[in-house]
């Protein structure tokens, strides 16, 4: 079980990538880690859940629409993003929404 981020008060913004895997890993699953520490080193990130079985959805949260930005712009980022249209995914979608408000237990 992935933990639940640990959000800021809202406005925030989230990043929600769902997406269909190809079969195999190749590479998949080291490029994956690499990710998530690449973009916890990135200015404006605030956290990401992540859950898979069949369909895959990754949440990250940002500060910014710039942070949003200069994360999509990241070099290592965009090699990953080649290597995903390329042999990883078969569909995917990504979408940006800004949170407004937020609650829970």
């Amino acid at each position: 079980m992935s933990e639940i981020a640990n959000t800021p008060e809202p406005p925030y913004y989230a990043v929600i990538f769902s997406s269909h895997r190809t079969e195999g890993d190749d590479g998949y699953g080291d490029m994956a880690g690499r990710m998530v520490e690449l973009a916890a080193e990135q200015p404006g990130f605030l956290g990401f859940e992540s859950a898979r079985e069949g369909l895959g959805i990754t949440v990250s949260y940002w500060e910014s629409l710039e942070s949003i930005a200069s994360w999509k712009s990241n070099s290592e980022h965009s090699e990953a993003q080649r290597l995903g249209h390329e042999k990883w995914y078969s569909e995917f979608r990504v979408r940006v929404a800004r949170v407004e408000r937020e609650y829970g237990i």
